[in-house]
């Protein structure tokens, strides 16, 4: 069976721009929470400093505007990858787009792994975007607590989506739709 898949431009350049601003949404946020932790920084900060020549006040001002950069980056491509995923909703449904049901009876496995991946995906982004919203606008604050550790969940749901996408992409390749990532890269 011949691949008749055709990924318009605006669908590719919305495929490449939600792929960008996923990569530089986990590089942000595993940072902040690892090497580049307040923590971390703070910590090395009294490390190399003589004792009580800084204020802890001061210190942790420090940590938070060599933190800065790196914060509005991660808030740039969030607001980046809201709109881009409203976008990429509207422009399926306008174009009737529809992925496999993976729940139907009579799915090859193909087909179901690619269902839930969409499904997947669909639910990371929506998660992550609408607790980075309350997160941000200080939404639900009786739960900033529980929001913040679902939001902080997309550093492992990240690396599942992208296995998943890979595998997906490595199926198809060997299988009905030979010439599909370099549709997606190029076009026809």
């Amino acid at each position: 069976m011949r691949n008749k898949v055709k990924f318009t431009l605006f669908h590719r350049i919305l495929h490449w721009i939600i792929a960008l601003a996923m990569m530089i949404l986990f590089a942000t946020g595993f940072l902040r929470m690892n090497w580049m932790n307040k923590h971390q920084i703070i910590s090395v900060i009294e490390k190399n400093t003589e004792e009580n020549q800084i204020q802890k006040e001061q210190i942790q001002k420090i940590a938070k505007d060599i933190r800065e950069p790196m914060w509005q980056w991660h808030k740039l491509f969030a607001h980046i990858m809201i709109f881009s995923f409203i976008a990429r909703i509207i422009y399926m449904l306008s174009k009737g787009i529809k992925f496999p049901n993976p729940f139907k009876s009579k799915v090859s496995f193909k087909e179901r792994l690619q269902g839930f991946t969409y499904i997947y995906f669909y639910i990371f982004v929506f998660v992550s975007a609408f607790t980075g919203i309350c997160l941000e606008k200080g939404f639900l604050l009786r739960y900033h607590e529980n929001i913040e550790s679902i939001h902080k969940l997309g550093l492992y749901w990240f690396p599942i989506f992208i296995i998943l996408h890979f595998t997906g992409i490595i199926i198809a390749e060997t299988t009905n739709k030979k010439g599909i990532a370099s549709k997606m890269i190029g076009g026809e």
